[in-house]
């Protein structure tokens, strides 16, 4: 079923880049992809800029027709309201977001974030048409303790509690012991991981969702290492941390049909 589910590649800029350097790299990512004869379509590729980027980039995208998708970071569970820093869907949907991560091992740990949290926030972005990048994965301990698909196949199942089998989401697997390491999984641990998620979503959807559903791999994904996870049949694309930040680097992992036979 993969060849029916087109690659998406994802960049996660996290807290790096200002609105005009956000400008300038979407303008020399495009013209790299153009120099490089990328064939648009063939790969999805989405952009996820800080906050105050989006507006600056949504209009760099609508201008010069840049076959980009544009992706939030996170949002919040609530519409309005005295949510002091928050950024509702509402507001996203209207800059034309397409995508935004929720669940990220940053927002679990550093933000508390608990799977009903996550659950909410998925809720939240599909009411207002934003497909939900669901993040799941385990810490070294969690894989010493239980193995490597229990927590991540948890977490996805808490996520999409309550969640349509007609709804557009994506899943990423994303281990947190790999995350900034330098130290990726393996392509087939990677496997092994994402076909159990696809199992959770077909549990949980139906084996048409399941089919449909794409599921990234990301944590210290590079041009080196891409073309090895893309070759396995259940992993359909990358969410990319500090190689989306690099131009060179970036159009690289975009372009891997390019350099391996997929």
């Amino acid at each position: 079923m993969k060849t029916t589910r087109i690659p998406l590649i994802a960049g996660n800029w996290k807290m790096n880049l200002d609105h005009l350097q956000a400008v300038a790299f979407v303008q020399k990512l495009h013209w790299t992809l153009k120099d490089a004869k990328h064939e648009e379509g063939s790969v999805e590729v989405a952009v996820f800029p800080p906050f105050t980027d989006i507006r600056s980039v949504q209009t760099l995208i609508d201008a010069d027709k840049i076959p980009f998708a544009l992706g939030a970071q996170d949002l919040s569970a609530h519409d309005s309201g005295a949510y002091t820093g928050e950024v509702s869907g509402a507001f996203l949907s209207k800059l034309d977001v397409g995508y935004v991560i929720i669940g990220h091992s940053e927002r679990r740990e550093y933000h508390a974030e608990t799977d009903e949290v996550v659950a909410s926030k998925v809720s939240a972005a599909l009411k207002h048409g934003i497909v939900p990048v669901i993040c799941v994965g385990e810490t070294a301990e969690d894989l010493e303790k239980h193995g490597a698909s229990a927590v991540p196949a948890g977490q996805l199942e808490a996520a999409l509690d309550g969640v349509s089998a007609d709804a557009d989401i994506v899943v990423a697997y994303e281990p947190v012991w790999a995350i900034g390491s330098g130290q990726a999984a393996t392509p087939q641990q990677a496997q092994d991981v994402c076909a159990v998620l696809r199992e959770v979503v077909a549990k949980a959807l139906g084996a048409d969702a399941a089919a449909r559903t794409r599921i990234l791999y990301g944590g210290s994904v590079k041009a080196a290492n891409i073309a090895g996870f893309m070759r396995e049949p259940d992993v359909d694309g990358a969410l990319v941390g500090g190689a989306s930040l690099v131009v060179d680097d970036f159009a690289a992992i975009i372009r891997f049909q390019k350099h391996v036979g997929v």
